[in-house]
């Protein structure tokens, strides 16, 4: 069964810092593309950060560079996103997603998979 569980998130003052953690169960981890997203209320869903299955390339969204960074331990099945000096604006609930594309396994062929986690909820606020 797939699992990702994020935590780490809560109530922070503006300019603080919080790290979230996806602890991924039931699928080879290491073989998938780890990324963060947030949706803010009333807003679509956005990518924050995303880090490749070796952690080679990383890329984040414009409004966090500089202040997140993204980070994986294939031997833990975990990714992290470590956020620093954190602003209202990042007030969102954070979703991990794990994401394989499409291959060929011989003459067969492996559709794309990907699999969310619940969502952790965070808030900055004074």
């Amino acid at each position: 069964q797939v699992q990702l569980v994020e935590s780490g998130g809560g109530l922070v003052q503006p300019g603080g810092s919080l790290r979230l953690s996806c602890a991924a169960s039931g699928f080879t981890f290491s073989s998938y593309a780890m990324s963060w997203y947030r949706q803010a209320p009333g807003k679509e869903r956005e990518l924050v950060a995303e880090i490749t299955n070796t952690g080679g390339r990383i890329n984040y969204a414009d409004s966090v560079k500089g202040r997140f960074t993204i980070s994986r331990d294939n031997a833990k099945n975990t990714v992290y996103l470590q956020m620093n000096s954190l602003k209202p604006e990042d007030t969102a609930v954070y979703y991990c997603n794990a994401d394989r594309g499409p291959y060929y396994s011989g003459t067969s062929f492996v559709p794309r998979r990907s699999y969310w986690g619940q969502g952790t909820q965070v808030t900055v606020s004074s």
